[in-house]
């Protein structure tokens, strides 16, 4: 059994979204602003978490939590649909954001396997340590690299992005083969998750982020990690 909460203000749908992952055999509390969610986050195993608030915005919510915990779970709810907003996000340290209107059983699958990831976090076979190339480390047992913009802590899916691009490096990896590797999502489902993810990528591991040498595009396939 997890403990999921919810931050949105707008009471439908929080109730809805209470209602539908107590069927799932989860524990699920409902807060209406940021601050009340910020003093006590960390009793959850997960946050979903709207962007518009009244007060403190999702966003700022976000990168206090990112302060104190840099692998809490935390999937966006928004309807703030632009890219802009999309990496907004990510960058403030989102695992995952998805648009309003939305599937649910989309976003249950999500959530699913956020949970899986966080459930994973402490488990000794998955420790990785640090990985080396041109002037960058990645440490994937603590989620700090070296970069471009000098010492960062990673999210968790930062981390696993790299590493699934590392570990397959100089091979073509399709968008829907990280989604569903990564995310574990159906690859049928349509998101720009990991074209935003790549995005924030090349700005910590590429000197030049708009001619990469790393991180590169593969037309009509997807990407490319070369060391």
């Amino acid at each position: 059994m997890n403990r999921l909460l919810i931050v949105e203000d707008e009471r439908n749908l929080a109730e809805g979204l209470k209602f539908n992952l107590e069927l799932e055999g989860h524990t699920v509390d409902t807060v209406e602003c940021a601050e009340d969610a910020l003093g006590i986050f960390e009793s959850y195993d997960m946050m979903v978490l709207d962007v518009m608030l009244p007060g403190m915005n999702g966003f700022e919510l976000l990168q206090k939590i990112r302060k104190r915990n840099h692998r809490f779970p935390v999937l966006i709810l928004s309807a703030k649909t632009s890219e802009d907003d999309r990496l907004d996000g990510l960058n403030a340290g989102a695992d995952d954001y998805m648009t309003k209107p939305f599937s649910l059983p989309e976003l249950m699958a999500r959530i699913r396997r956020m949970l899986e990831r966080q459930s994973w976090y402490h488990r000794e076979d998955d420790s990785q340590g640090p990985f080396e190339f041109d002037t960058y480390r990645i440490d994937f047992d603590t989620f700090e690299a070296r970069t471009e913009k000098g010492q960062k802590q990673l999210t968790p899916y930062e981390c696993y992005v790299m590493k699934y691009m590392i570990e397959n490096a100089d091979r073509p990896v399709t968008r829907a083969e990280l989604l569903e590797k990564v995310w574990g999502y159906s690859s049928s489902l349509e998101t720009r998750t990991v074209d935003a993810f790549i995005v924030r990528l090349r700005k910590l591991f590429e000197k030049d982020p708009k001619n990469p040498c790393h991180i590169l595009s593969v037309r009509g396939v997807g990407y490319r990690f070369v060391p």
